[in-house]
Formats: structure tokens, C-alpha cells, sequence
């Protein structure tokens, strides 16, 4: 099954989020069969990853976004875990830093992108600025409105000069946001993660749809997709991206660089005498 193209947002096309089940149960109800699928899935996205790595000639940014406790955390350990750090990244955005606040909202995100082999992950990002800051009205319409035509500007440049870019919406609904926050109260190890604003926010919760629904409508396209990914079922969650980062990457048709030096006679000169001498 095609998960890329069933779970991205055709560009132009209108988002209605409750049009779209968090759960998906009609697809891969068998829970271990999935997550078997996806062990393999990652071996493979290991494998792909060290093949950009070697070639050096494109970069990959992926961008996170979802409601609190969506999961993003989650699919950064379960999906991303197979790559090699020396070529992978994660890069989270809380607040603005005072510094950040100075310049133009791309700023800090900019000068964190993937370079030529890098993968760089955004555990939020950009988007922040078309969501929190809408919904709280930090800053007014006629600023945010424009930066939906900024974002795609800055999408389209970091394509042009070799970054493909894919983006996931974790979609959760309202009763499996409030039972994660309940486990994150029972869990000692995860009372860390806990904070006032996860349950302040939800009183926000439709004007965080619309703010959403605008951003996927307005900044799905074709050289920056987003995928919106049914989030209720974590190893549903999991297999999909996989399977679209997987997808994402065979359409790349990569190739390992032709090796500098003479393969033949470095084998004469350093292996084939070593041969000899122990044959001697």
C-alpha cells in the first residue's frame, strides 16, 4: 500500500482534520506484524541514510509538528534511532531566545539545516509562528498571514540547493491527549515532561485545527510535503513514517562515489604482498 501518497496533503487541496480518524483502524490492525515490519523498515532507512552520507550530494530535513504529547518525541526514538548520529541531528524549538526574538522567525531555523548528506530532524519548528502565535495572538494577523508565503519561499530555496523536505502532522484527538497526559502523572519517569500549559492549552483546541488546518492547506506542496499521520496507535504512527521516509528515500536513486584512488593497485601493493609473505 502507497502510505506516501494516502497520507499527504495534495497541495492547494482543503484540510478538514476531523475528516481524517487518529486511530485508522482499517489499516494494519495487527500490532505486531507492524512493528516487525517497521524493525525492518529501520534497517533499511540505516542502510539509505550511510549511502546519502557517502554520496554528499543532497540533505534531508524533517519537520515534527503536532499537538502536545502527539508523539513527536516518541517517533524520533522508535523511527530515527537507526541512523548514525555523525549524519543525523534532532533540533527542538521552545520559546524564542532573546537573541532568536532580534531577527526574522526563519533565522534560527535556518542556520540549523541539514548540510550536502545530513539529516536534520525539527521537533517543532517553523510552524510555531503560524500556530502559538496565531491562536495567542503574540503577533498581529497582518504579520502571520504573510509568513505562510515566507515559509514556502524559504521550502522552496532550501529544495533548490538540494534539501528534499518532508513533513509530519501527528494526528491525535482530544481523549488520547488527556490519557498520555494521565500516564505522564503515573509514570514517575515520564512526571518530567509534565507542565502547566499542556493543560492550558486545550481550551484552545479548535483554534489550534484551524491554525493547523491552514498551515498543512496553505504550505503542503510539491517539493515540501506534509503527511498528516493517524497518531492514536504509536506503532500505527511509527510503521507509517517509516514506510514514507523509506519511500522518500528510494526516489532519491542514490549512488556510492566512485572510489579516489586505484582500487587495484592499492590491493597489489598492500594486500597481495602481505598475501605473499604469509603463503612464504
Amino acid at each position: 500500500m502507497d502510505y506516501y501518497e494516502r497520507f499527504r496533503v495534495t497541495p492547494g487541496s482543503k484540510v478538514d482534520l476531523d475528516k481524517f480518524d487518529p486511530s485508522h483502524k482499517k489499516l494494519h490492525n495487527e500490532r505486531q506484524e507492524a512493528e516487525q515490519e517497521t524493525i525492518h523498515l529501520r534497517e533499511r532507512i540505516r542502510d539509505l541514510q550511510y549511502q546519502m552520507y557517502a554520496e554528499r550530494k543532497r540533505s534531508l530535513l524533517v519537520v515534527l509538528q503536532g499537538r502536545d504529547a502527539a508523539g513527536k518525541d516518541g517517533t524520533v526514538r522508535h523511527v530515527f534511532r537507526a541512523m548514525n548520529p555523525q549524519g543525523c541531528r534532532v533540533v527542538s524549538f521552545k520559546v524564542p531566545s532573546k537573541e532568536e526574538a532580534e531577527h526574522d522567525f526563519l533565522w534560527r531555523c535556518h542556520k540549523v539545516t541539514p548540510g550536502l548528506g545530513h539529516i536534520t530532524v525539527f521537533n517543532r519548528s517553523h510552524y510555531e509562528d503560524v500556530l502559538v502565535q496565531r491562536v495567542h495572538n503574540i503577533v498581529p494577523k497582518e504579520v502571520w498571514s504573510k509568513r505562510y508565503e515566507q515559509i514556502n519561499n524559504f521550502e522552496k530555496m532550501l529544495h533548490e540547493n538540494g534539501t528534499h523536505i518532508l513533513k509530519f502532522y501527528l494526528h491525535i484527538d482530544q481523549e488520547e491527549q488527556l490519557e498520555r497526559f494521565k500516564k505522564r502523572l503515573d509514570k514517575p519517569a515520564k512526571n518530567w515532561k509534565i507542565s502547566e500549559s499542556d493543560y492550558s492549552e486545550r481550551p484552545f483546541w479548535d483554534e489550534y485545527t484551524k491554525a493547523f488546518e491552514e498551515a498543512l492547506r496553505r504550505c503542503s506542496t510539491e517539493y515540501a510535503p506534509w503527511f498528516i499521520i493517524p497518531s492514536n496507535r504509536k506503532w500505527f504512527r511509527n510503521l507509517v513514517v517509516a514506510r514514507i521516509l523509506v519511500a522518500a528515500f528510494e526516489s532519491f536513486q542514490m549512488q556510492f562515489p566512485e572510489p579516489t584512488v586505484d582500487l587495484k593497485e592499492i590491493r597489489r601493493l598492500y594486500h597481495d604482498e602481505v598475501k605473499k609473505e604469509n603463503d612464504e
